[in-house]
């Protein structure tokens, strides 16, 4: 599981903010192709994760609006909560299910944020075509992460995607043959049988409190 979390930080993040960067660009990029999309706009995003002097020392406060700014807003959080909580998610009150949405926003914010200080290299994607019908309005789109100074097997990755209003957005991602909601999931269900779905909220919360505390922490020191 270490190893999963790990190629997810480092590499989901990075195409998940090319893909959501360009969907917030222009009417014109809601309409491109989901695959054509994150081929487009994943060099800038890395360019900028590489290049930036405060990304690069660690400054996980400018990080963390960098991801505020280029990717939460355009991501399906509520489905990607949904998928993680699974069935109890039926079980849970509205209220319930609000501070849910808003905990795991911040907990997969704090990721990506750990993701972009991970960068320090552009490894080449290598994509696999779209398998899906003309008009489809969910895709899912492939990859491999190419690591030739390494010598290692690349790294396959797959993007749950959906079309919105506000154009395409992803909400599940699977890092070497683990779905980000399955994984999610187990964990979940285990600490909602410890303490229900309240249990669960309050583990989440004191997750974010502890991570807020570093990122601010690691804003000082530098």
């Amino acid at each position: 599981m270490k190893k999963y979390h790990y190629y997810l930080m480092v590499l989901v993040a990075t195409v998940f903010a090319a893909s959501a960067f360009a969907a917030r660009a222009t009417a014109q990029d809601a309409l491109e192709a989901p695959d054509a999309l994150v081929k487009r706009v994943s060099k800038e995003i890395i360019d900028l994760a590489t290049s930036d002097k405060e990304i690069q020392a660690g400054n996980r406060k400018r990080i963390l609006a960098v991801v505020n700014e280029k990717i939460l807003p355009h991501a399906d959080f509520q489905r990607a909560t949904a998928l993680a909580v699974g069935r109890h998610w039926r079980e849970a009150t509205p209220e319930q299910k609000e501070r849910l949405i808003s905990e795991f926003r911040d907990l997969l914010m704090y990721t990506y944020a750990g993701a972009m200080s991970q960068i320090k290299e552009d490894y080449p994607l290598q994509y696999l075509p779209v398998r899906a019908a003309p008009g489809a309005t969910e895709v899912e789109v492939r990859f491999q992460v190419q690591r030739p100074r390494h010598n290692a097997e690349p790294i396959r990755v797959s993007y749950r995607m959906a079309k919105s209003p506000e154009g395409w957005k992803i909400y599940d991602v699977n890092v070497v043959g683990v779905w980000m909601s399955e994984a999610y999931k187990n964990t979940f269900a285990a600490e909602i049988s410890r303490g229900g779905i309240d249990g669960l909220i309050a583990t989440l919360a004191e997750k974010n409190r502890v991570l807020a505390v570093r990122a601010e922490e690691s804003a000082k020191v530098l």
